[in-house]
């Protein structure tokens, strides 16, 4: 029985309130500091050398909401009326007299959300030309970050050196940007050996001592790499610093390590987690749910369920997506829909994600004609159908052994309003190379070249990597168990 379980129920152990070493909510997040607005005719009397780096962030707590909502919708109208015939520059200097820095930082997190990122940075030139523009650290945190994430490593060690030279000093949150920047890049060893040089020149620095978001990072980042000694080291090290763990540090290490398979070692995180007299919530369930549904434990996995249902936290979407997929995998349909049957019977409202699960679920077992009833009715529906979910059911004909049927589908995807993108192409190139239908390769291949796909090394290798495997499953928006919006939210 897991460790979080009483041997003589399936209720979580009591476990006692917070203590007070547990930090404080904004622990969780990237540090800003307060947003200072200055009269424009004081700043031509006050000295600029040195230049004085101020906050001008957006704070999530102040001001309304219809300030909020304002902001959004104006930014909303600038990315709308920005095209390739009107540039995003021609379209800011439109709306010069009403765009300020809280708009390009609304615009940095919606073009860092696609891979605009040049875009980001003709709009970081543009505001830096203003009257209003006072160098930030909060700026260049969020363009490091976006950065990052699009594995634009040296842009962002640019930004950083940007940042130094406009007068800004370096704060915790930009030194956790730039190390989240690093752990992006494909070699995650040489990625964390330079994190940890970071960690350890912050802990030198009276404004950069890491903080709980610090460990946070580099926590994970070893759990995923299977680094179980330097795991134990940075919870040593936190142990004896003045930072308390919070709940994303147990959650993030426990789903690096569920992810990778390390089940004890998951175990013992929860352990931890327990002793430090850290609450789970409704992530912890999840992603407790989600590891061992991979591993088919599903024992555990019921137990777990069972306890959220006794809980004071509710199940969500990803919980009964998650247990879905994997008694799927495991080829246990009549389990699977009981859980779809549950869903349903407490007010759960099926997303497209749960849909896919389904249709995954019954591609595994071989109940093709099942999965493609659903796939039907969503595109009878009307709604507005994804790429992922095309995807999905195009994996279960080629999975299957039916690449004939997977084209037909394919080629009727127009009909249907959705454009294949470059895991489609992927799949069908797997199931068609390895079905030995040329024609059908042919055919892709010109779809591919109308399409704008051109298929380079790294796509043939992502394509026939594990080719002799069954066909590999293709990227739709997965059931997670929602960690990765939740450490989202805690960096902005």
């Amino acid at each position: 029985m897991p460790p979080y379980l009483s041997s003589g129920s399936l209720q979580l152990s009591p476990i006692p309130t917070f203590s007070s070493k547990l930090t404080h909510p904004s622990s969780q997040i990237y540090s800003t500091t307060t947003q200072i607005w200055l009269p424009r005719g004081l700043l031509t009397k006050i000295p600029m050398s040195p230049i004085a780096c101020v906050s001008t962030r957006p704070k999530r707590k102040t001001g309304s909401k219809r300030e909020k909502s304002e902001a959004e919708e104006l930014v909303r109208v600038l990315l709308r009326n920005s095209s390739s015939e009107r540039p995003l520059l021609s379209t800011l200097n439109k709306y010069v007299k009403l765009v300020r820095t809280e708009h390009c930082f609304l615009m940095f997190e919606e073009l860092g959300k696609t891979d605009k990122w040049v875009q980001c940075l003709e709009v970081f030139r543009w505001m830096q030309k203003q009257r209003w523009y006072i160098a930030d650290n909060g700026v260049y945190s969020k363009l490091i970050s976006v950065m990052g994430k699009k594995g634009q490593t040296r842009m962002a060690m640019w930004l950083f050196s940007e940042m130094r030279n406009s007068g800004c000093r370096p704060d915790t949150s930009v030194y956790n940007a730039l190390i989240t920047a690093h752990l992006h890049s494909r070699d995650k060893s040489k990625a964390l050996t330079k994190a940890l040089g970071y960690f350890d020149k912050m802990k030198g620095m009276e404004r950069c001592k890491p903080n709980i978001v610090t460990y946070n990072i580099l926590l994970r980042g070893y759990a995923q790499a299977r680094n179980l000694a330097q795991v134990n080291t940075l919870f040593k090290d936190l142990d004896e610093s003045i930072v308390s763990p919070d709940i994303f540090t147990y959650n993030g290490v426990m789903d690096a390590y569920g992810k990778n398979g390390m089940i004890k070692e998951m175990e013992s995180v929860l352990s931890r987690m327990k002793s430090n007299q850290c609450k789970p919530d409704i992530i912890t369930f999840n992603l407790l749910i989600d590891s061992y549904g991979r591993r088919q434990e599903f024992e555990k996995m019921e137990q777990v369920f069972k306890s959220l249902l006794r809980s004071k936290e509710k199940p969500t979407l990803p919980t009964f997506n998650s247990m879905i997929t994997n008694y799927g995998k495991a080829r246990l349909r009549e389990k699977a829909e009981y859980v779809f049957q549950k869903m349903t019977h407490m007010g759960y409202t099926p997303s497209f994600i749960t849909y896919e699960s389904l249709i995954m679920m019954y591609g595994y077992c071989d109940c093709i004609s099942r999965a493609r009833e659903i796939f039907d009715e969503l595109v009878a529906s009307g709604k507005e159908m994804k790429v992922s979910t095309l995807n999905a059911m195009l994996d279960v004909y080629c999975r299957n052994g039916l690449p004939k049927e997977a084209d037909l589908l394919f080629e009727s995807a127009c009909n249907m309003r959705v454009l294949p993108d470059s895991s489609t192409y992927k799949l069908l190139y797997k199931a068609y190379t390895k079905a030995n239908m040329k024609d059908l390769l042919q055919n892709l291949l010109k779809h591919m070249d109308r399409d704008g796909i051109v298929p380079n090394k790294r796509f043939f290798l992502e394509a026939l990597g594990a080719f002799g495997s069954s066909p590999a499953s293709p990227k739709p928006a997965t059931a997670t168990t929602g960690l990765s919006r939740q450490r989202d939210r805690a960096k902005t």
